[in-house]
C-alpha cells in the first residue's frame, strides 16, 4: 500500500495477510458491488437490521480495495474478516456504508 486510508475521502482500511489495504468507495467500485449484491440502499437496510451476510461484506470490501495486488484475493479478504472477527471489520464497514448513504462529509 502506498499510503494510509484517508477518512476525509471516505476511505477505510482492513488488514489482509499482514498488509493494510485501503478501501476506497469510488463510483466505479460501488457500481461493481451493486451489480453483484443488488441495490446498495437495500444492502444498507440489511446491515441496519443485522441481516448483512459475511459474503456481502467481503464482496463490498473486495470491490472497494483501491490497489489490489496479485496476492490480494476475495477469499483472502473473507478469511481476514473471519480471522479478525466482525468487531474488527465493522469500523471499515461503517465507513463504507456511511459513504453510500451520505457521500463525503
Amino acid at each position: 500500500m502506498s499510503r494510509p486510508a484517508n477518512p476525509a475521502r471516505g476511505e477505510a482500511a482492513i488488514v489482509v495477510n499482514g498488509e493494510a489495504l485501503v478501501l476506497r468507495p469510488t463510483f466505479e467500485a460501488l457500481v461493481a458491488a451493486e451489480e453483484e449484491l443488488g441495490a446498495l440502499f437495500a444492502l444498507v437496510e440489511r446491515a441496519a437490521a443485522g441481516g448483512l451476510k459475511l459474503g456481502e461484506i467481503a464482496t463490498l470490501f473486495w470491490h472497494c480495495v483501491a490497489d489490489r495486488g496479485e496476492s490480494c484475493t476475495r477469499t483472502g479478504i473473507g478469511d481476514a474478516i473471519v480471522e479478525g472477527g466482525l468487531a474488527r471489520a465493522t469500523p471499515a464497514l461503517k465507513v463504507l456504508l456511511t459513504q453510500i448513504l451520505q457521500g463525503r462529509v
